[in-house]
Formats: C-alpha cells, sequence, structure tokens
C-alpha cells in the first residue's frame, strides 16, 4: 500500500513537498515515481527514480521540482519549487516491481493520490 500526503493550496512561485511511503512487509521496490492528473487531462509522468538512483523528469519540471528516495524508509519525495498554476491537480505515486518478504511480487501499485492546487 501507498500512501501519498503533503498536497495542499499554494500560491504561484510558492513550494510544496510531497511524500509517499509504501508499508507493508516490503522486500525491495524497484522505481518509484509521481505522476500528475491535471483536470481534463490524462496522468503524466512528472519524474521517476530507479532504485539505482537514475532519475527521469518531465521537461515541464527539470529545474523546478526534485525527486529523492528513502530507501530503507521505502518513501519517495518530490520536492516541487517554483509552482505555476499549470502544476494544479492531482499527484499520484507509483512503486514498479514491488517484491514482498512473502514472496508476492507486484508490477505496479498506486497511492490515492493527492491534491495539488496553485493559485495564480
Amino acid at each position: 500500500q501507498l500512501q501519498a500526503s503533503g498536497g495542499g493550496l499554494v500560491q504561484a512561485g510558492g513550494s510544496l513537498r510531497l511524500s509517499c511511503a509504501a508499508s507493508g512487509s516490503i522486500f525491495s521496490i524497484g522505481s518509484m515515481g509521481w505522476y500528475l492528473q491535471a483536470p481534463g487531462k490524462e496522468r503524466e509522468l512528472v519524474a521517476a527514480m530507479s532504485s539505482g538512483a537514475k532519475i527521469n523528469y518531465a521537461d515541464s519540471v527539470k529545474g523546478r521540482f526534485t525527486i529523492s528516495r528513502d530507501n530503507a524508509k521505502n518513501t519517495v519525495y518530490l520536492q516541487m519549487n517554483s509552482l505555476k498554476p499549470e502544476d494544479t491537480g492531482v499527484y499520484f505515486c507509483v512503486a514498479r516491481r514491488v517484491a514482498t518478504t512473502g514472496g508476492y511480487r507486484y508490477l505496479e501499485v498506486w497511492g490515492q493520490g493527492t491534491q495539488v492546487t496553485v493559485s495564480s
């Protein structure tokens, strides 16, 4: 299970930090990342980080957002600076290639989403 938090209402130019923690008997997680579903649009990748620390960012957030990961806590973070109104939407976290101590494997696990609203 993934639990996301940290969303809220912020003015343009402001900052927010999102967190997403995986709970349960986690043995390993391949990649963790964040997607944005803006109003009326499809879900799109914002940033992702592999277990080997390889990072991908959407062009629209490069230089403004920073993804980080605490493997010991099975948690991924998204530091969002210089926020713009177009960053508004629901942010979903995802964990891929999840293995549990009980031997179960999941290709993809999604969190419940956290709302970010940036006012102009």
